[in-house]
């Protein structure tokens, strides 16, 4: 058996060197797209909080929803569990307000209320606070915070979302952030 031997000419090194220097591209470029890849997926993740806001001095109470993630949230269901029963906020036109009104009838005497919606499909954009309700004269301020005391210890909320990635989250008033859900 003849042994092969290789003859190493300067068409031959720098023909190897070429090659050995794409392969080295080939694996950066993967490296490079598997970090841009990630990258993407952290500069679009949603972070959602529930907030209330009582101020005594101004007579007003605030349930708010904000996003402190770096992408928008995309509400898909708002689940409320109140005395045992769960109720989906579909059933009232997507107004938490609403939902209150009908576990406390007397609510319904309250005049200066703004409410907004949380409707699937809606976005809630990075650093914005969005306002689910807001009751703000001192008469109907005082009424509420009667009212809400003895609902708020058998009321929760369970709030799911997904960022533009398709990641699914869910917040509730028992933790302490979002948790994923996929």
């Amino acid at each position: 058996m003849a042994k092969f031997k290789i003859k190493w000419n300067s068409e031959r090194i720098l023909g190897m060197s070429a090659m050995s220097i794409s392969f080295i591209t080939l694996i950066i470029f993967i490296y490079q797209t598997n970090l841009m890849s990630k990258q993407n997926y952290l500069s679009i993740l949603p972070y959602l909080q529930l907030s209330t806001s009582n101020a005594p001095e101004n007579n007003s109470f605030e349930l708010s929803i904000q996003n402190y993630g770096v992408g928008p949230a995309i509400i898909e269901s708002v689940k409320l569990h109140f005395k045992g029963e769960e109720y989906d906020l579909k059933d009232y036109n997507h107004y938490l307000f609403d939902f209150l009104v009908s576990q406390n009838p007397e609510l319904d005497s309250i005049t200066h209320v703004d409410k907004s919606t949380l409707n699937p499909g809606m976005a809630i954009p990075p650093n914005i606070n969005y306002r689910i309700f807001e009751v703000t004269t001192e008469k109907d301020y005082n009424f509420f915070l009667n009212s809400f005391v003895l609902m708020e210890g058998n009321l929760n909320w369970e709030i799911k979302y997904k960022s533009m990635q398709d990641e699914h989250w869910v917040i509730t008033n028992d933790t302490q952030g979002p948790a994923k859900l996929d």
